[in-house]
């Protein structure tokens, strides 16, 4: 992955409703969400949605797909695991660091 990619697609997540609609792509898995319905899940007018997940397309993280009158949306898994493997590939100066890397432990909310 070139820098100018990475820096792309760090700059389309840097944004509370685009990181966010990312992440439901993620979950929602192969299937994808309707723009309509991120739009709801994320209580973002339908406009400002089309908007946010423009950028997050021309940053090449979610591919679109037309489903009669719906435009669905998924996330491009391959592009993620790209950029994921830009941002550790020094990881550790390149030893095997899977106990430091490891994610942590997510604590419930009390």
């Amino acid at each position: 992955m070139q820098s100018q990619q990475v820096i792309s697609s760090l700059a389309a997540l840097a944004q509370e409703h685009r990181l966010a609609a990312f992440r439901l792509l993620v979950q929602a898995g192969a299937q994808g969400i309707p723009a309509g319905v991120l739009a709801e899940k994320l209580g973002v007018p339908p406009s400002s949605m089309s908007f946010h997940l423009a950028q997050l397309s021309h940053a090449g993280l979610v591919t679109q797909r037309r489903e009669s009158r719906s435009i669905i949306y998924s996330a491009d898994y391959a592009a993620m695991n790209e950029l994921m493997g830009y941002l550790t590939e020094n990881c550790c100066g390149g030893d095997d660091c899977e106990a430091v890397c490891a994610p942590a432990e997510r604590k419930e909310p009390a």
